[in-house]
């Protein structure tokens, strides 16, 4: 659709950019432009994606250099620049205002970004505005071994700044650590920091229950730092291995206005803009909702929220080019998302979930952010079909699956 006063511009190749792509190709028929490090599935290859190969593509100056390239490219149209990763967020909220006047990012400033995706600043905020957590308790590298928790294991770890975590390069690192004794606990510490990351990492009280107690809730707020969407999805089942642990591979939208208005008003208060996500967790012991952390951006399971009937793309478009005044919603029709084959979806969580899921796969409100006909050349279905088995063995190796 050449006569489109936009174009999609995002920096990323994993399935966050790909999700992203397809909810602009659903909404208006465009391929994206995406900027990532490795020729790699699901960007690589895609008829919806127009992607680019940049091996520093996180390096300042080559982002800059790729955003401007494209920005030239369209001089008469407004370039929507989104980040699917945090140092790519980092990155366009602390330059926006200096790139060319076409790009719109809609991100807030560079500072308060560095706030709210610091976990340990993040739990202050959480603090003041009366967002339950974990119980949680800062470590620095200079405490060694000489430390006191308040609560017996299992113990969490992980980073309070996952960029510069992952800056680090070191594969053998884990996204979160849960740590069965101190002692797992203390060699979890020595490995990270023998990798070479410096900053403080979080220590929480693990939290009981199965992945069923999990939440996910994806915010758009528009140009004026007013939410105008909020999604929650009940998290029915996540990746265990190493590096994929916590991905949500089933969703189940949800609703509970409760929470949503007290995170709305932390959003509003802060004149958060754009994308928001997070993670949360129900905690059966006191009947509270406590959040794990924000990310200033759509999450990687962000199809949940386009597959349940808001497309993502349109609030963008609609809000920064068509300047629209959306009205404020709170999703509250059902709908089941998965990024794992039905026989994985259906092994793999509780039985008291499945007459629901069966019931919204035959009303047809079921999607997989990977299987999408307008992106099916023989090739393409080849290597999803080969993502379904390397998933069926992937949960088979790492999940157990449910007694009930």
């Amino acid at each position: 659709m050449s006569d489109l006063n936009f174009q999609p511009l995002l920096f990323g190749g994993d399935i966050n950019v790909y999700s992203v792509a397809r909810a602009f190709h659903e909404a208006y028929g465009v391929k994206s432009i995406a900027y990532g490090k490795y020729p790699s599935f699901p960007c690589h290859g895609s008829a919806i994606l127009d992607y680019r190969v940049c091996p520093d593509n996180e390096d300042p100056a080559a982002f800059r250099r790729n955003v401007e390239a494209v920005a030239g490219e369209f001089p008469g149209k407004t370039i929507l620049l989104l980040g699917c990763g945090d140092s790519y967020v980092q990155l366009a909220a602390h330059c926006k205002d200096d790139l060319p006047g076409n790009v719109i990012a809609p991100y807030i400033d560079g500072d308060l970004l560095d706030t709210l995706i610091n976990k340990e600043k993040f739990y202050q905020l959480c603090d003041k505005y009366g967002i339950d957590h974990p119980a949680t308790f800062i470590y620095d590298k200079s405490m060694g071994h000489d430390f006191t928790l308040p609560w017996g294991p299992p113990y969490i770890a992980k980073p309070a700044d996952s960029v510069a975590y992952w800056a680090c390069g070191v594969h053998a690192l884990a996204k979160v650590y849960v740590c069965q004794s101190r002692e797992e606990l203390l060699a979890a510490l020595d490995q990270v920091y023998a990798a070479g990351y410096a900053d403080h990492m979080v220590l929480q009280e693990f939290i009981p229950g199965d992945d069923t107690y999990m939440r996910v809730l994806t915010n758009y707020s528009d140009r004026n730092g007013k939410v105008k969407l909020m999604c929650l999805g009940h998290v029915l089942l996540e990746e265990h291995s190493p590096h994929g642990i916590g991905n949500h591979a089933v969703i189940l939208t949800d609703c509970n206005e409760e929470l949503s208005l007290k995170i709305r008003s932390m959003l509003e208060d802060l004149g958060c803009t754009g994308f928001s996500n997070f993670d949360i967790k129900f905690d059966q012991r006191d009947g509270k909702y406590k959040a794990f952390e924000i990310n200033c951006r759509q999450g990687r399971s962000n199809y949940y929220v386009t597959g349940a009937g808001h497309n993502i793309a349109r609030l963008l478009v609609e809000d920064r080019v068509e300047g629209k005044d959306l009205p404020f919603v709170i999703t509250r029709d059902r709908s089941l998302w998965r990024m794992v084959p039905r026989k994985v979806a259906f092994a793999f969580t509780p039985k008291s979930y499945h007459a629901e899921m069966k019931a919204l796969i035959r009303a047809g409100k079921d999607s997989h952010s990977l299987v999408y006909s307008r992106d099916a050349a023989l090739p393409r279905r080849v290597r999803v079909w080969k993502n379904h088995l390397g998933n069926i063995k992937r949960f088979e190796q790492y999940n157990k699956k449910p007694e009930n």
